[in-house]
């Protein structure tokens, strides 16, 4: 057994600010991470991070383009905290030597970007998440963080009262890839989960294989609420091939999107009069789609994006990854010929529920990053504000777990504020059916001491990883592959009823199969197939959820599009959608959003670009 003050699961950007900021509160902090640091999906981001620098810029103008952009939906004390820390977070990062473009008067560069009413999107050049990645990550060994890197965490070690909001989390459980040892990190002041996103649960992503949503999955178990989980960014300019992504860098320096015409649809089409290609993510992914629908596609799957006009000079000093990746991945040289895009899955707006310092209903217990829902991004997050939720929550998660005192949380967790059941029936068994099976709850040791109730998580797991290794009986990757064709067929940017209905069929029928699962492979070290076999479960919960929000908001808000309700409904609609796991049967609920911030109420308006 290992311990430490502060666990943090996850060695992203989030969870590597978590940690120093911990570590800078006194706490002996150490990061337990499937990956190691540098090879987190923190560095596959390459826009860049938003914050009010300039004089003619301000966080309360950031604060409103944030919450416009959610459609509303986000939480106010969330957002202000996302846009008042922004800018101290960019200059610690400058100090701490991270690489910014620069004016010529050497000013950080900043660009337009997609929603903005201000160029305050700071960049280094199209790798700003590497860059990110590289300087976090020399702080966490300049000032000695124990980093236990390739463990995979397992699940949480957390008291099992029956009301969630009286169980404490007292660690985690992990699997030590290279060696196959199983052991428990016991965290003294609190576990911080920064594990990132969910993308595996779609078959055309831009996220990476290890994005399988872990952390998202084993708080729900443990009985944190999943919230606003079937609100799921779909990127406009992702490649056809792979998903691999284009930056949103490239429309902000003046890229062009055209159809099969040669028009300039985003305008002549009437999708963004005003904005063009720098309307919100959502409004760009559905006009790009409609093209294709409507015949004016490339090949009936993509149209073209273009940035030749902006000249080999411009583009190999702001965009020089972006004519590898298009080079590679395509064919396609982007000084002498447009590149093909369309859109793919690329950020889920939803997560574990928190509130503003990070903490979830569950004492000792913290998520931070994607796999977290404070809520920042609501229905739609604005690009170029993923980067600045790491480090501004990433901070706040560390220093509260440290035991720093951020003053009271404005935002309630669990079912300790308003909140009302959903009044919906699904036509289909959710959840686990049938008693015990690999995708059900774990639940939690009955016992509140510490010790007691690691050792207890320890023994689970490694009674299941033997259950896995021992038996025979079907492959993960057939289930994931069923729940990841599904997903994008039916839970994509447009979605009609009926396809929500068989979406949540086929995840059933799944999770039937996943009680069958075995790993073929009889290694203890370096198993991927039990790794990817474990992470397929964490899919399955994700998946439902997800589509179970999807089918149950009637109507159209942000990145959540009905066939059946093309309205924004704010009288009905104007409410988080929480899933509780509730002993194996999914319990869907809703929570008020909170529209009151420090100085204003944030009124709903038509959102138009």
């Amino acid at each position: 057994m290992y311990e430490h003050d502060v666990i943090v699961v996850g060695a992203g950007g989030a969870g590597l600010r978590a940690a120093i900021a911990a570590q800078e509160a006194g706490a002996d902090a150490a990061i337990v991470s499937k990956l190691h640091p540098v090879r987190s999906h923190t560095g596959a981001a390459e826009g860049g991070i938003n914050a009010a620098l300039r004089e003619a810029d301000s966080w309360e103008d950031h604060a409103y383009d944030t919450m416009k952009g959610s459609d509303y939906l986000g939480d106010a004390p969330a957002v202000e905290a996302l846009c008042k820390g922004s800018p101290e977070e960019v200059i610690t990062l400058e100090h701490w030597g991270m690489p910014f473009s620069r004016e010529e008067d050497g000013r950080v560069s900043q660009r337009p970007f997609g929603g903005l009413s201000f160029p305050r999107t700071t960049y280094a050049g199209a790798e700003t998440g590497h860059q990110m990645l590289h300087a976090m990550y020399e702080q966490v060994v300049k000032r000695g963080i124990t980093v236990y890197d390739e463990w995979h965490v397992m699940d949480l070690a957390v008291t099992d009262e029956e009301d969630p909001e009286d169980r404490t989390c007292y660690g985690v459980v992990a699997y030590d890839i290279a060696s196959g040892e199983i052991s428990g990190f016991r965290a003294n002041d609190g576990v911080i989960l920064a594990t990132g996103g969910m993308g595996q649960v779609y078959d055309h992503t831009t996220n990476a294989v290890a994005n399988t949503g872990d952390g998202v999955a084993m708080a729900y178990r443990a009985g944190v609420p999943m919230e606003d989980m079937e609100f799921i960014q779909f990127h406009p300019t992702t490649l056809p091939s792979t998903g691999v992504l284009i930056s949103e860098g490239v429309r902000g320096e003046g890229g062009i999107l055209y159809n099969a015409e040669g028009e300039r649809f985003m305008f002549e089409h009437g999708y963004a009069n005003n904005a063009g290609e720098l309307a919100s993510r959502d409004v760009v992914s559905r006009a790009e789609l409609t093209e294709v629908n409507e015949g004016r596609g490339i090949e009936d799957e993509y149209v073209h994006l273009d940035m030749r006009h902006l000249g080999e000079e411009r583009i190999l000093d702001r965009l020089e990854n972006i004519l590898h990746l298009a080079e590679d991945f395509e064919g396609a040289d982007g000084l002498t010929e447009p590149m093909p895009v369309k859109p793919g899955q690329h950020y889920g707006m939803g997560g574990v529920e928190t509130n503003e310092h990070g903490e979830t209903c569950i004492s000792g217990l913290y998520a931070v990053g994607e796999c977290a829902c404070a809520s920042v991004h609501g229905a739609n997050r604005l690009g170029g504000n993923a980067l600045p939720e790491l480090i501004v929550f990433g901070k706040l998660a560390g220093r509260h777990a440290a035991g720093d005192d951020l003053g009271e949380a404005e935002i309630p967790t669990g079912k300790t504020g308003e909140y009302e059941m959903a009044d919906y029936e699904f036509e289909t068994e959710l959840g686990e059916s049938g008693g015990t099976s690999p995708a059900a709850a774990d639940g939690g040791a009955v016992v509140t001491d510490p010790e007691t109730v690691l050792s207890a998580a320890v023994q689970r797991a490694e009674a299941r990883v033997e259950e896995l290794m021992d038996r025979r009986g079907r492959n993960h990757a057939e289930i994931r592959s069923a729940v990841q064709e599904t997903m994008t067929q039916h839970v994509n940017v447009f979605r009609e009823e009926s396809g929500l209905k068989q979406a949540l069929e086929d995840i059933q029928r799944a999770r039937e199969a996943y009680k069958d699962v075995a790993v073929a492979d009889p290694s203890r070290t370096y198993n991927t197939d039990l790794i990817h076999t474990m992470e397929t479960r964490n899919l399955l919960d994700i998946a439902e959820a997800l589509t179970m929000g999807a089918l149950a908001r009637k109507e159209f808000r942000g990145a959540h599009w009905r066939k059946e309700n093309q309205v924004r409904d704010d009288e009905e609609w104007l409410k988080h959608t929480m899933v509780s796991w509730n002993d194996g049967e999914p319990e869907l609920w809703y929570k008020p959003v909170i529209l009151e911030g420090e100085n204003k109420t944030y009124e709903p308006k038509v959102r138009s670009y």
